[in-house]
């Protein structure tokens, strides 16, 4: 990688790993599944999809000119392509300046088109963790913090599990194979503290489970 992420020693983390920590899996989200599930291109489509319709329905059934109305239903269409052209651009750059990272000790998250920073996530203020599959086969890891971790909502969007604005949950939004992940994370979970019972993947539905609530606040580097 290039660019404004040359500092990085290691892509997606801030810093070389310490003595001891390990890397177990490393990926970014699929901006296809992004398009559909975070930015919603379909709830787009569908509504100017309906104006089009619309416009040529009032002008048939006033008599008006059709001629007329096919016009501004292509003037509409096209603005409805620029709409979702703009939609996929953005999904596109959020795919390609993400990258997340599942340490033995930690879940890394480095995000950001404008300004990169780096969310750390230390096993010992994670909660409970839960896996949730799409119908595309994609999925999101969503972690529930104990009290020792807070973060803002929009200071993390699209990141964060959708509305859970006072209680965030940093998520590992649009996986392309959610299950290897979540599989991952539930054994290092495990290693981390072998007393708790962690995230059990399952291939869809949210899995959900406990750990202690003592550790360290969640870092934030930009």
């Amino acid at each position: 990688m290039n660019g404004e992420y040359d500092t990085e020693p290691v892509p997606g983390l801030p810093e070389n790993l310490p003595e001891g920590e390990a890397l177990l899996w490393q990926g970014a989200p699929s901006w296809k599944a992004i398009v559909r599930h975070v930015y919603h291109a379909g709830a787009i489509a569908f509504y100017f999809a309906a104006l089009i319709a619309w416009r040529l329905f009032v002008a048939h059934t006033d008599g008006g000119d059709m001629e007329i109305a096919a016009a501004s239903a292509l003037w509409i269409a096209g603005v409805g392509a620029i709409a979702l052209g703009l939609v996929c651009l953005i999904a596109w750059l959020t795919a390609r300046t993400t990258i997340y990272s599942i340490t033995s000790r930690r879940v890394v998250m480095r995000f950001g088109i404008a300004m990169p920073m780096s969310v750390n996530v230390p096993y010992n203020i994670i909660a409970s963790a839960g896996l949730n599959t799409h119908r595309d086969q994609t999925g999101d890891i969503a972690l529930k913090l104990t009290g020792n971790g807070k973060l803002a909502y929009f200071h993390l969007w699209p990141h964060a599990r959708p509305w859970h604005v006072t209680a965030t949950e940093p998520m590992l939004r649009c996986l392309a194979d959610p299950a290897t992940v979540a599989n991952v994370l539930t054994q290092a979970l495990r290693v981390a503290n072998p007393a708790s019972e962690r995230v059990v993947a399952r291939a869809a539905s949210t899995q959900t489970s406990t750990a202690p609530s003592n550790g360290s606040a969640v870092g934030v580097t930009a």
